[in-house]
């Protein structure tokens, strides 16, 4: 194990279980007054009475340390400092310099969990609104998958309902060939919105287009069979974005609304067995437990509506219940923007009171803000529009290859694209994810593309930094060492932070807050820049100069691989 946090909690915990008579967790944090640092022993006055310090000193006496720390020692009112030993971390640092995952192993208990992220519209082009859901859903695909989950990625495509009776009665009216054209080039846009215009303007264009509704609800084959061209047209320009994007989702993973159209009647039915449904209004309704309005009364869920039709709730309890009792998952993550947050809140109230979700099933909302202008409005074209998302990620790539092209004229055109793309789009992803997601941020190009600050082309360089280290000493990375030295502080801040990864990983594996693993990695970077400014590599000879190299490896394999699990590429020169 690799995670000196967990490591010294090991340690520490039957010390403190002796001393308290329970368990008792150590609660370990890294300190400004030393490595790491234990404030239980303040806690458990209130149990066991006394002086925190003598408690302190009666856990630190039984306390298994000696082979990890240099010293140990009580503090203030009854603070367990805790300095690490240098051939501790060198020790420790060889394991990890050994292991290709470096030092972080795959979780305990492997899960199957479901990841409802991205979302768009069928027949509507993706818009920065899709942004978020996206960059941090993939996020979360690939650091669950990384630790050994099961995970399926559930493109929740909006692709039945009202509007598509209107979409089809227009493609009718312009011709198969023109429709298909359209819509191949990705002009989604023009496409609706025509549609759209007419449906406002032409009462007859209105009748026709609810009575396409209704034979598209009836299952219609020629109505299905138009439905299904807008369908895949759209998904192919979907699976484009995704391209530019580098995001994990493909042509299997969607799962619109209509997959559960044919599961909606039973829902209903189930729903009712269980006595959980109730009319309001004409419309069958649950009222979920908790959830209470203005007026002091239970707020009602509909999901059956007065006319017949089904609403928003029933598709969400059938995905719910497909996820469990078909997939087999047990966790459920929902990639969706916070003004959702009662909304689910409900459902999955509703899921839990039917019997879909029982321990160990849960379902999460994984909810987040906005992406605003610089006047601090959500984010739109000067015209008023939504920014549409391949633009946005054309004009991040177009900015970054001017940027790049300046600061290495040596890398030829082929080289200065890939690189382009990487650090454009990079950019946007970082920008997105090293905010805490329940926050609005201000989205703006010159900060986000800046090689200096909280960035990813600030991490970027500072490995491909690493990366020209071993080009110019033709060095290749030492990996099988029997210890790492450490001796200078700037060398032991860079260690301290390499071993934190396993800890930090694990913890966000659970409340997926990826800004958390954003800061870690600038950390990192920063810490790298101190040790290369204080430590020379090439220049230091034998075991000096391996156990350098050891800590440059790492830092770019760690660099690399946190910023991959932030979908975020790292080109090796830049």
């Amino acid at each position: 194990m690799a995670d000196v946090e967990e490591l010294l909690r090991r340690r520490l915990a039957p010390a403190f279980e002796a001393v308290a008579g329970d368990p008792v967790d150590p609660a370990i944090r890294r300190s400004q007054h030393a490595d790491y640092q234990s404030d239980a022993a303040l806690a458990l006055v209130r149990r066991l009475g006394g002086n925190p310090r003598d408690i302190a000193a009666r856990v630190v006496e039984r306390a298994e340390l000696d082979d990890l720390c240099a010293k140990v020692e009580i503090s203030g009112p009854g603070f367990i400092n805790l300095t690490l030993d240098n051939g501790a971390l060198g020790r420790l640092l060889a394991e990890v310099a050994g292991d290709e995952r470096l030092g972080v192993a795959r979780a305990e208990v492997a899960e199957t969990i479901t990841v409802d992220y991205s979302a768009p519209n069928a027949a509507k082009e993706m818009h920065v609104g899709h942004l978020r859901s996206t960059i941090i859903g993939d996020a979360a695909v690939r650091l669950l998958e990384w630790l050994g989950h099961t995970v399926i990625r559930q493109n929740h495509l909006g692709d039945w309902g009202t509007p598509f009776g209107m979409l089809v009665e227009h493609l009718l009216d312009i011709g198969e060939a023109e429709a298909a054209h359209e819509l191949s080039v990705g002009d989604l846009n023009t496409f609706y919105q025509a549609a759209r215009r007419k449906f406002d303007a032409d009462p007859a264009f209105q009748e026709r287009s609810r009575k396409r509704v209704v034979l598209l609800q009836s299952g219609d084959e020629a109505t299905l069979r138009l439905w299904r061209m807008l369908i895949t047209e759209s998904q192919k320009y979907f699976l484009a974005v995704y391209d530019r994007l580098g995001a994990t989702l493909g042509p299997d993973d969607f799962f619109g609304e209509s997959y559960y159209n044919d599961q909606l009647e039973s829902v209903v039915e189930e729903l009712a067995e269980l006595g959980l449904l109730r009319e309001s209004e004409g419309a069958k309704c649950v009222f979920p437990a908790g959830f209470i309005g203005r007026d002091g009364k239970p707020l009602p869920l509909i999901v059956r509506k007065s006319d017949g039709g089904f609403g928003y709730a029933a598709t969400d309890l059938a995905t719910i219940r497909h996820r469990v009792r078909k997939l087999h998952a047990t966790r459920l993550l929902y990639v969706v923007g916070l003004p959702q947050q009662l909304h689910l809140g409900m459902v999955f109230q509703t899921a839990r009171e039917a019997g879909w979700l029982t321990d160990p099933v849960r379902a999460e909302h994984i909810g987040f803000g906005s992406v605003l202008g610089s006047d601090g409005k959500i984010l739109r074209t000067r015209a008023g529009a939504s920014v549409k998302l391949m633009d946005l990620l054309n004009e991040a790539v177009s900015r970054a290859s001017a940027i790049i092209a300046e600061k290495n004229p040596e890398l030829d055109e082929d080289a200065r694209a890939a690189v382009a793309r990487a650090v454009g789009i990079g950019a946007v992803k970082y920008a997105d994810l090293s905010t805490d997601r329940v926050k609005d941020y201000v989205f703006d190009y010159d900060r986000m593309l800046s090689f200096d600050g909280n960035t990813a082309p600030y991490l970027q360089y500072a490995r491909a930094r690493i990366c020209s280290i071993f080009r110019k000493g033709n060095i290749e990375p030492p990996r099988d060492v029997e210890r790492v030295l450490i001796a200078e502080p700037a060398e032991r801040a860079l260690a301290l932070q390499l071993l934190a990864f396993e800890g930090l990983i694990n913890q966000v594996a659970q409340n997926l807050e990826f800004h958390r693993l954003a800061q870690y990695l600038y950390g990192l970077a920063t810490a790298f820049t101190s040790f290369y400014e204080n430590c020379p590599v090439l220049q230091a000879e034998g075991e000096v100069r391996t156990s350098r190299l050891v800590l440059c490896d790492l830092t770019a394999r760690t660099l690399e691989r946190g910023l991959n699990l932030l979908g975020i590429e790292s080109p090796d020169q830049m």
